[in-house]
């Protein structure tokens, strides 16, 4: 089979400006960046607010493994295969960020014949949101810098910045600096730190902003700084807000591009899911359902993470209700949490299928407590056999799910027709959905059930810290605010070795800090790597331009 890239590279693509005229956009309501990408304006999305909403597609995942699951591939064949039984789709999907490409984890394109394209452009500076997100994260880190220096009126405490300058690369290099050296002409010396641009609260506020005004509201609203005297300081408090919303205003419309097989994709934001909340952005999401009768988005990693976040607070923010859920498995996976070595994993062992069925059972659990329903979308992979896809099959039924298998990868659309006729169905079907918690309930209490409901905790454990800062920033008012727990992707709990279904864990919070403009409260669980490092062997290693002046490499 021909590689991701070279599949990509021979697609049929249709000029941006017809897939818009699919959508009923006109042509002066795009900004085309070349023949293939566009950004969706401001006229467009008004003229359609007031459009009939479609039906919301959710699509999770359970935990990640080595073997991988390929959600995003699942979204995007979805998507396809909803034009092969006649429903009109759009596929809502986050933007890859450099540092994955060119480390381990790869693009966020799709892989085999669901994928979206152009491939190279996505996967790399594709429209320039994640450059203008940077570029505004370090416009307020330097302006904080600059009011330090120029007299400090403010009175900011330079120990007491909270804010992190930003990369969209892996650069373990930056995690920890000192900045400002060199004499007085230079700015205050003092610690700072680089995070990973989609791991900023400028991504998250990004993604959570219905208009370029209420972006303007939340970038004012970000949590800088201290005060000698304890006092916070907030972004438009260095007059900052203002000339970062300017560098915004065309990151925050939405991008459209196609699949190869044609069917349009909104493809907007990218904030983590084991640091952020891992969506989307609301005016991506909101636009696809006034749009097309079925919308098809994800959530990061595992559901104890993205899909959570998705739900708890993207759903609460947005006010948007979910038709189905879509919750991504593998036979590879079962085998993998029941004890099974990533290189012994195409040997049929219906043992530790069973064994390791545990932690897809979780998943189905949990999503069923928001009252959406749920099919299980089994990603097939060709050493699969049919004795263990009928065993899946049965444990779906027996915990009340549907369950579709799925061949989009090795088919496109084609391969997703079941899973199609399974959402569509499950669309209709009875929803109660709701969060998991209400707003007014306390800060405390909230961790506590996405802990015990969510994680199967016993209970949380807090550190001096981690309650120091929990209950400070309750004085802020974050004791309104949804929580955003950050953790491994690996586990149910907040230990990345224990696989399945844990039991008998409490979960610890090691630290706390508020994103204050996007909202939410962020709670640390365990160790989270905010600026990741390249491992010894790179993707980027592999990241080439052949004889012919062609990409090779990219997946």
């Amino acid at each position: 089979m021909l590689t991701d890239i070279e599949i990509a590279q021979q697609a049929k693509m249709k000029n941006i400006r017809d897939i818009a005229a699919e959508l009923g956009i006109i042509e002066d309501e795009i900004m085309p960046i070349g023949h293939y990408k566009a950004k969706i304006t401001d006229r467009a999305v008004d003229r359609v607010k007031n459009n009939k909403d479609g039906k919301l597609i959710l699509v999770t995942a359970v935990n990640p493994t080595p073997a991988g699951e390929g959600k995003t591939t699942v979204s995007i064949g979805l998507g396809e295969a909803m034009a092969k039984i006649g429903k009109k789709a759009v596929v809502a999907l986050r933007e890859p960020s450099l540092g994955p490409v060119f480390g381990i984890k790869g693009g966020a394109a799709g892989g085999g014949y669901s994928q979206v394209v152009p491939m190279e452009d996505i996967n790399l500076h594709f429209t320039g949101d994640m450059h203008a997100i940077t570029s505004a994260n370090n416009l307020m880190c330097a302006m904080l810098d600059n009011s330090i220096q120029q007299g400090n009126e403010l009175n900011i405490d330079p120990r007491q910045v909270l804010i992190k300058r930003c990369l969209d690369m892996n650069d373990r290099a930056l995690r920890n600096i000192v900045c400002s050296l060199g004499g007085k002409v230079n700015g205050v010396p003092r610690e700072d730190h680089f995070i990973i641009t989609v791991a900023s609260e400028v991504m998250a506020i990004l993604c959570l902003s219905e208009d370029v005004f209420d972006l303007k509201r939340r970038l004012g609203n970000i949590l800088v700084a201290y005060t000698y005297d304890g006092q916070p300081v907030y972004c438009r408090d260095i007059k900052a807000n203002g000339s970062m919303t300017v560098l915004l205003k065309d990151a925050l419309k939405p991008n459209l591009i196609q699949t190869l097989e044609n069917t349009p994709v909104i493809m907007h934001g990218g904030p983590f899911a084991n640091i952020a909340h891992g969506c989307n952005s609301i005016r991506a999401t909101k636009t696809a359902l006034k749009l097309a009768d079925y919308t098809i988005t994800e959530a990061g990693f595992g559901s104890d993470l993205g899909a959570e976040k998705f739900l708890d607070i993207k759903c609460r923010f947005a006010k948007l209700k979910p038709s189905c859920i879509v919750l991504v498995a593998t036979v590879r996976s079962m085998k993998y949490n029941g004890g099974v070595p990533k290189d012994e994993l195409k040997e049929e062992n219906l043992a530790a299928l069973e064994k390791g069925s545990v932690n897809l059972g979780a998943h189905i659990d949990n999503l069923k407590k928001y009252g959406v329903p749920v099919v299980v979308a089994i990603n097939h992979f060709y050493a699969d056999t049919q004795a263990e896809i009928d065993f899946v099959e049965n444990f779906c039924k027996e915990k009340g799910a549907d369950f579709a298998v799925t061949k989009c990868f090795a088919e496109g659309g084609a391969g997703g027709t079941e899973l199609a006729e399974k959402v569509v169905e499950a669309c209709e079907k009875e929803n109660n959905f709701h969060h998991l918690y209400p707003d007014d309930m306390s800060v405390y209490d909230k961790i506590e059930t996405i802990a015990r409901e969510i994680y199967g905790a016993d209970g949380v454990d807090y550190t001096k810290e981690a309650k120091a800062a929990i209950d400070g920033f309750v004085k802020l008012g974050a004791d309104k605010m949804p929580v955003c727990i950050a953790k491994t992707q690996y586990s149910l709990s907040d230990n990345p070795k224990l696989l399945g279904r844990p039991k008998n864990f409490r979960i610890t919070i090691s630290s706390a800090s508020l994103s204050n403009g996007a909202g939410f409260l962020v709670c640390l669980s365990g160790s989270i790597m905010t600026m990741p490092g390249l491992s010894k062997s790179p993707s980027a290693f592999n990241i080439d331009i052949d004889e012919e002046g062609r990409t090779v490499g990219l997946f």
